[in-house]
């Protein structure tokens, strides 16, 4: 839940506080809301924090590569702290799990430690059972924050490890202030708002990766990171109902993933049909660019809800959108969304 302070009213007991909105406009202005402690305390309380900061990342991977939505949440690691102590977190089974931790173990100077649960339980992004590892590695490890990605495994999994856990999570971060004050954005992107983390630790965030770059010129082969296997008893004490795998359908396409992509070619509802998407995705294939499409054309049916772009679902870093075929014009439809 999310409070607003007033200058003219006592703070409501909730458990985070907006300190702050920042208009999204060319002409950048800023409000302070309130303030609820001097800036001397709050100036210790943040001195305090970031001397004992321990970081869990919950790193995704894929052919034996931490995926770089998690390699962004690194750099997330160290805006927090510069003195920060991170370990990665990574799930599944077979060789791919450790070529990934390999790659994870000289990812960052920042990476302390690489756990891997080898199970096939953590095969596939299944959320409860990686919900039960994350309480266990937590009440182990004792971290003070704990980063997911805003991946569909991602919002996924945080929601039922911060009820296991008994705290809340802070989502959609875009920009790290302090340890516990971060920037995220409000009214479909159109303002910023600065939320800070009253709860007890873990701190628990969903980060846009899309506002991170991924930390690859820190890759090294000096320092390598020592790699723990998880201990998964409490797997025996699980309950006899578990979810299932069915099954992934994807698509093999040798254009890039949308949310990663540099290049991105959208297209709108007016384009009528999937026949004419199609053409887009040849445009696409000719310029190494992913296809992107507005709301309306997804609820229109002529693409899936993956290829969905902008701040009400996917959220993508780009340097140029070579084109924008009949897109409708919301306000909040920008280059950065």
């Amino acid at each position: 839940m999310l409070a607003m302070e007033h200058s003219s009213s006592q703070f409501l007991s909730f458990r985070f506080r907006i300190t702050s909105i920042t208009s999204v406009s060319r002409c950048r202005c800023s409000s302070e809301l309130s303030s609820s402690a001097p800036s001397s305390l709050n100036l210790s309380l943040s001195l305090s924090l970031s001397l004992c900061v321990r970081t869990l990342i919950i790193a995704e991977h894929e052919g034996g590569l931490v995926k770089p939505s998690s390699l962004g949440a690194l750099a997330v690691a160290e805006a927090i702290a510069k003195e920060n102590k991170v370990s990665l977190l990574l799930g599944g089974s077979g060789p791919m799990l450790h070529k990934a931790a390999q790659h994870a173990a000289s990812s960052h100077p920042l990476v302390n430690e690489v756990l891997v649960a080898d199970s096939d339980v953590f095969a596939h992004p299944l959320a409860k059972p990686w919900a039960a590892l994350l309480r266990s590695v937590q009440q182990k490890g004792g971290y003070s924050h704990v980063i997911a990605s805003s991946t569909s495994f991602g919002k996924n999994l945080l929601p039922r490890a911060t009820t296991l856990l008994d705290v809340y999570a802070v989502t959609d971060v875009a920009a790290i202030s302090e340890p516990r004050v971060f920037v995220r954005p409000i009214y479909a992107g159109n303002a910023l708002c600065n939320v800070r983390y009253t709860v007890e630790s873990p701190c628990m965030m969903i980060i846009r990766s899309t506002s991170f770059s991924p930390a690859t010129k820190y890759m090294s082969e000096t320092k390598v990171a020592p790699i723990t296997q998880v201990d998964l008893s409490f797997l025996r004490e699980a309950s006899s109902r578990k979810p299932s795998w069915v099954n992934l359908t994807s698509q093999d396409t040798e254009r890039p993933d949308l949310a990663n992509a540099r290049v991105v070619v959208t297209g709108g509802r007016g384009l009528k049909s999937t026949e004419n998407f199609k053409l887009l995705a040849q445009l696409a294939e000719k310029l190494g660019a992913a296809v992107g499409a507005t709301r309306a054309a997804v609820d229109a049916g002529y693409v899936p809800n993956e290829l969905q772009v902008r701040s009400s679902s996917l959220l993508v870093r780009i340097e140029l959108i070579v084109i924008r075929l009949i897109c409708d014009g919301a306000t909040q439809k920008n280059h950065n969304s």
